[in-house]
């Protein structure tokens, strides 16, 4: 983190069918994380995957 923000203020989450959620990585930019996101979400499992920029949520 830096005086300005964090450095890596992107965040992948799966969120499983019960509604745990559990951080996946952190990404200096949304494409990047969306881009992660998108090829996990593609493997079919019942896992949601978010994309979601430090303390907010994005979508």
């Amino acid at each position: 983190m830096t005086d300005t923000g964090p450095v890596l203020p992107w965040l992948v989450i799966r969120q499983d069918e019960n509604g745990n959620r559990y951080r996946v990585g952190r990404y200096a930019t949304r494409t990047e994380a969306e881009r992660v996101a998108d090829r996990l979400d593609a493997r079919g499992h019942q896992q949601l995957y978010i994309v979601e920029r430090v303390g907010r949520t994005v979508s």
